[in-house]
């Protein structure tokens, strides 16, 4: 091989998870366009932008091609070229669709609170009614079977866990900047790699008998969790929406002790293995620490440098509750009907 060669012209590599199937024109356009030789000039054809335009912003076809364009900035596809990443022609596509759920999360978030105290006060109290909790169900309802699936699901996410949030760190400066640091030096180990949390979920999934391998179950995956992942990626990728990741980042972890208490019950009702159970048990103690610091640190310092952006973080925070609120629902109540959850499943383990 010429090392002198372009990069287009290197061999592709064969990391990374394989490309899903499509669910419609949309995925399918964009999967058919990886598998050729870039450019991929069709996707700017008027019937794409037609397409992506009229589509459902929360279904299947949408959200697919979606998550596939994102995962070109994380670890990539098997077989596909790293340079893609900036195809100009991936890039106007994904702009497309981005608009379309920025649009719809506007539309259904009309009314919703635009300040941090009316955003984040109703999630500081345990509610009284847990009933819609998703993660009191597996605490005291859940089944082997289900917490698989949803081991399966939050793969997608957990097996990058703190990348998204990664990407605000050189948008952010003085207090919020040095907060958001630590923070994520913990989500990645404090320097020990058998600490980092994606590590220890992959651990989860292995004594639930799943495959711990990056993106195994995106085929699985439905569109309301694939939905809560795009969220974290559009956010993290435009500057312009710094605010609003904080915003979900503040979420995840204001929510995150008392769900990760709920689930590690569930994991050792149900027996699912002392990795299982350690992975929210770490949760609960580290994500106390980081609810304070995220608020009175991140947010504050943010707030003190740019008060401009206290509506983008609160807009933040209620994206991440609705379409969290979404995916409760769904698996809830494709669970207590008996069902699967998921678009195939599992092998039993």
């Amino acid at each position: 091989m010429n090392p002198t060669a372009p990069a287009t012209d290197r061999p592709r590599t064969a990391t990374g998870p394989l490309l899903p199937a499509g669910r419609g024109p949309l995925s399918a356009a964009v999967l058919m366009a990886l598998r050729a030789p870039a450019p991929a000039p069709e996707l700017a054809s008027p019937a794409v932008a037609h397409a992506a335009g009229a589509a459902d912003p929360w279904g299947e076809d949408l959200q697919l091609a979606l998550y596939v364009l994102y995962e070109l900035h994380y670890r990539g596809f098997a077989d596909i070229q790293g340079e893609r990443e900036w195809d100009p022609d991936l890039l106007r596509l994904r702009g497309l669709l981005e608009a379309r759920m920025l649009d719809a999360l506007v539309d259904e978030l009309t009314g919703a609170p635009t300040t941090v105290d009316e955003a984040f006060g109703p999630l500081l109290e345990e509610p009284v009614d847990l009933s819609g909790s998703l993660s009191r169900f597996l605490e005291t309802h859940g089944e082997l079977w289900q917490l698989r699936e949803y081991a399966a699901l939050r793969s997608l996410y957990h097996l990058k866990e703190a990348d998204p949030h990664a990407w605000v760190i050189p948008r952010l400066t003085g207090r919020a900047k040095a907060a958001m640091v630590a923070i994520e030096y913990d989500e990645f180990g404090a320097g020990r790699a058998e600490r980092v949390h994606a590590r220890l979920f992959a651990d989860l999934m292995t004594d639930l008998g799943l495959d711990p391998s990056y993106g195994r179950y995106l085929e699985c995956a439905p569109a309301p969790l694939l939905a809560t992942v795009n969220l974290m990626s559009l956010l993290g990728l435009h500057r312009a929406r710094r605010g609003a990741l904080v915003g979900h980042f503040a979420w995840v972890e204001v929510t995150s002790s008392p769900g990760s208490r709920r689930l590690a019950r569930a994991m050792r009702r149900c027996g699912a293995g002392p990795a299982a159970e350690h992975f929210y048990a770490e949760h609960v103690e580290a994500d106390a620490v980081h609810e304070q610091v995220v608020r009175h640190e991140v947010i504050g310092g943010l707030l003190a440098a740019e008060p401009g952006l206290e509506a983008d973080i609160a807009f933040g925070c209620a994206a991440t509750d609705l379409l969290e609120d979404r995916l409760g629902a769904y698996l809830r109540t494709r669970w207590t009907a008996g069902r699967s959850a998921l678009r195939a499943r599992l092998p039993e383990g």
